[in-house]
């Protein structure tokens, strides 16, 4: 049994002569992840893996959830922007020995996917989370898997 996590970054700021890749977590953003990095740790949710878009808001939302959990983590420049195979690419390229993997990534994509893989209706806020089971033993059996929530957390709402 695998876990997948899906996390949107948290509150970006979209200062003047920024592009969009490079745009910084707002203050907002940065106790968002804070808050949520931490009820998650404290509601017993195992991570062992990170994998964050490169993009700056992302990446910073990754760095604090790490500040919180202190795993390893790499970026993938396929969660910027991404699509629903952009995910898929990426679950199939997981080393097997990671049993609870984390993603930060972006909307639209990130909610679409959790809409591909769920017959909930999602729509990620800024620094949402949702928790997915995966019946498989391999990641590359991950199509084919039953898929099950098991929660979706909103900022406002913790």
């Amino acid at each position: 049994m695998k876990k997948l996590i899906l996390v949107r970054h948290a509150k970006s700021d979209w200062p003047e002569e920024t592009e969009d890749f490079d745009r910084p977590l707002a203050d907002k953003g940065l106790e968002d992840a804070m808050r949520m990095s931490r009820f998650m740790k404290n509601n017993s949710i195992l991570i062992d893996y990170f994998v964050s878009s490169p993009a700056v808001r992302a990446l910073n939302t990754c760095k604090i959830f790490n500040q919180t959990y202190n795993l390893n983590f790499i970026t993938n420049e396929k969660l910027y922007n991404p699509s629903e195979s952009n995910f898929e690419s990426v679950i199939y390229n997981l080393d097997d020995s990671h049993e609870a993997v984390a993603f930060f990534s972006h909307n639209n994509g990130i909610s679409n996917f959790a809409n591909s893989i769920s017959d909930d209706i999602f729509h990620f806020p800024t620094c949402g989370v949702a928790g997915f089971e995966i019946d498989c033993d391999s990641w590359s059996e991950f199509d084919g898997a039953d898929k099950k929530l098991l929660f979706f957390y909103e900022p406002g709402k913790i």
